[in-house]
């Protein structure tokens, strides 16, 4: 068998096998775990990735939550405001009603004063009227001249 060209060859091929095998596996490993560290750093990478699309959903769950309760805050003071100037409406029509019953009822007042007084300034013309067409007819001239000769007599006393 040491004789043997056919084992020397394949002692040959075992030893060069071996042989290059080594570089090869481990070039092999190397590239192996450059693939490893690669793979490593994607998964790094990544969870790293999800933790801050994480934090940022958390962060726009609390920013939806604060807009969320600022939008209800904002409605709850809108309402109220709302129920405010209803109330001061209504107080400010109750007052310019009011003030509108008493200007109505002062006009009435005054158109009844009015009326009364073009009532009492008519019936004193109408009186003043019969009277002037009564003594026109009952008193006579002698009646008159004694009237007027009266009335001169006492307007010394009543200048005085």
């Amino acid at each position: 068998m040491l004789q043997d060209p056919t084992f020397w060859v394949a002692v040959a091929f075992v030893i060069f096998v071996v042989a290059a095998i080594k570089p090869i596996v481990s070039k092999v490993g190397g590239m192996l775990d450059e693939k490893s560290a690669a793979i490593a750093a994607q998964l790094k990478e990544a969870e790293t990735l999800r933790e801050d699309a994480q934090a940022a959903l958390a962060n726009y769950q609390r920013l939806q939550r604060d807009a969320l309760k600022e939008a209800e805050e904002i409605l709850s003071h809108a309402k109220e405001e709302a129920a405010r100037i209803r109330k001061d409406a209504k107080e400010h029509l109750a007052e310019s009603l009011k003030r509108r019953e008493e200007q109505a009822a002062e006009k009435i007042a005054r158109a009844e004063a009015q009326a009364l007084q073009d009532v009492r300034n008519q019936a004193v013309e109408l009186a003043m009227v019969a009277t002037e067409k009564l003594l026109a007819d009952k008193v006579t001239p002698e009646v008159n001249a004694k009237i007027v000769k009266s009335a001169v007599d006492e307007l010394p006393s009543r200048l005085q």
